[in-house]
């Protein structure tokens, strides 16, 4: 008789040479709550680490208006870094995102109604603007980003503790201190960094 036959159900050889089962390699199968739960999870950190970095580390922002021209101009994508004016003090020249200080929300700017201008005076300096020029200090101001120069005067003012003067770049379009006095330093979001639109002025700001 010929030799039987292994049963389908004895066990195969495998490579070690002994009798056992072979191992499988499938995975069991989750459910179907399991892997949207996963996924909820990742979204919900994502979602939250953006937030964190939106707030405390940087932000978009779109400039509404021709105030900052022609360093900025309407519709100017920019990204606002918001660390470093705590570790560095602002400097001259720095361009700010702030909100609108007391003065203005007054006059009906909400408090999310950010503004953007240029740093020009810090506390314990003078300002004043007279025949097209600005003077910080009585010292006439280097400015080579304006527009135009100032088409208005400005008796001599001190700037207060925790304050700053700020001016837009297109000064006879700006609505800035020259207008509402001193922004209070507190109001300020941070320094305005990148721009990242239009693709053909991208770049550092």
């Amino acid at each position: 008789m010929p030799p039987s036959q292994p049963d389908s159900a004895t066990p195969q050889t495998v490579a070690d040479g002994t009798n056992r089962p072979e191992l499988s390699t499938s995975v069991p199968d989750r459910s179907g709550w399991q892997r949207w739960r996963e996924n909820l999870q990742i979204i919900g950190i994502a979602l939250l680490l953006a937030l964190l970095i939106r707030t405390f580390v940087a932000e978009p922002r779109v400039i509404p208006s021709d105030s900052m021209y022609p360093t900025l101009a309407i519709n100017d994508r920019l990204v606002i870094e918001k660390i470093s004016h705590w570790v560095r003090p602002l400097q001259r020249g720095d361009i700010v995102v702030f909100e609108p200080p007391p003065q203005l929300q007054s006059l009906g700017y909400s408090r999310d109604q950010a503004f953007i201008k240029r740093a020009i005076a810090f506390p314990g300096e003078t300002v004043r603007v007279s025949q097209g020029q600005v003077y910080v200090n009585n010292q006439p101001l280097v400015e080579p980003y304006i527009a135009e120069a100032p088409q208005y005067e400005l008796p001599q003012v001190s700037i207060p503790e925790n304050a700053l003067f700020v001016m837009g770049d297109n000064r006879n379009n700006s609505n800035d201190s020259h207008v509402w006095g001193f922004l209070p330093a507190q109001n300020a979001i941070g320094r305005a960094w990148w721009r990242f639109w239009p693709l053909d002025r991208l770049g550092p700001v």
